[in-house]
């Protein structure tokens, strides 16, 4: 088992972009019949997408969703060895399993942007695509501007750690600091960040059951976060680090009350965050 599990690990290093092709949140099948079904009338303008955007679509889609499953089995792994993680006996739904004799369905996940986003409009922050466009005025140097808001944001960061002089490290630098500032407090304060994840989850995945949240974050990078996944010399020591100290918590520590839209009751929850940092 434990060779089998190495050549998994192995086979994650193979991957070396993680873009899902698509805008879609919840589902590929949403995302092909609401951007191509639904708006094609033309077959021929159709038939054309398959050379170029559909393609790259359910590539991305599988690529990606392969990496998230096998990851996903080996982190889940590194928790069932732990002493005081009970493995369920066959499956059982939104169950992963069981410590100190709470059931968890484990999530792992990243740095919610829209969270990231949120709390920096609260703090008064700049929006940060706004603030790479006029550095990148500033700086007097061009970016696509007719391109999607997520590639200018690539471009204008690239462009900025290529220059690498004074200017566009200090507004590397400015974004950097003021993002960790508002990680450090979701640190400190899991809970807040928690509660917003029940309620911002996705309505097809829907569920109000006991959740460990992983959350992963490269600080010099959010973007790279999810290579975190299969760095297992990082992962095994804080995985264990945190269920260490579990023991010291009580139901009542972890209750989570939250509110989703469109439904009328109040649902609670048990839950934690284990962030991984690099």
């Amino acid at each position: 088992m434990s060779k089998q599990r190495g050549a998994v690990h192995s086979e994650l290093y193979k991957l070396k972009s993680f873009a899902w092709g698509g805008d879609y949140q919840n589902s590929l099948d949403k995302y092909l019949v609401s951007h191509y079904v639904k708006v094609i009338q033309s077959y021929d303008e159709l038939l054309s997408k398959f050379k170029t955007e559909i393609s790259t679509a359910v590539q991305g889609y599988v690529l990606n969703s392969w990496y998230n499953h096998w990851s996903s089995i080996l982190i889940e792994h590194i928790f069932k060895l732990h002493p005081i993680v009970l493995p369920t006996v066959g499956q059982i739904k939104s169950v992963d399993f069981f410590i100190n004799n709470m059931p968890f369905d484990l999530k792992v996940t990243y740095f919610p942007a829209e969270f990231l986003k949120q709390q920096r409009r609260i703090k008064g922050f700049p929006v940060e695509l706004t603030y790479l466009k006029m550095k990148a005025r500033e700086l007097k140097f061009n970016f696509d501007k007719e391109a999607v808001p997520s590639d200018i944001y690539y471009e204008i960061m690239e462009k900025l750690k290529d220059r690498n002089d004074k200017s566009s490290r200090e507004a590397l630098n400015k974004l950097i600091v003021e993002n960790m500032i508002i990680v450090s407090e979701s640190l400190k304060n899991p809970k807040q960040l928690a509660k917003w994840l029940y309620e911002n989850q996705g309505e097809m995945r829907f569920g109000s059951e006991n959740r460990l949240y992983l959350v992963l974050i490269d600080t010099e990078d959010f973007s790279n976060s999810w290579k975190l996944k299969r760095n297992l010399d990082l992962l095994t020591p804080t995985i264990n680090s945190f269920l260490n100290g579990f023991k010291n918590k009580k139901p009542q520590d972890l209750k989570i009350n939250f509110r989703y839209t469109g439904r009328p009751q109040e649902f609670t929850a048990l839950s934690d965050i284990l962030f991984v940092v690099k």
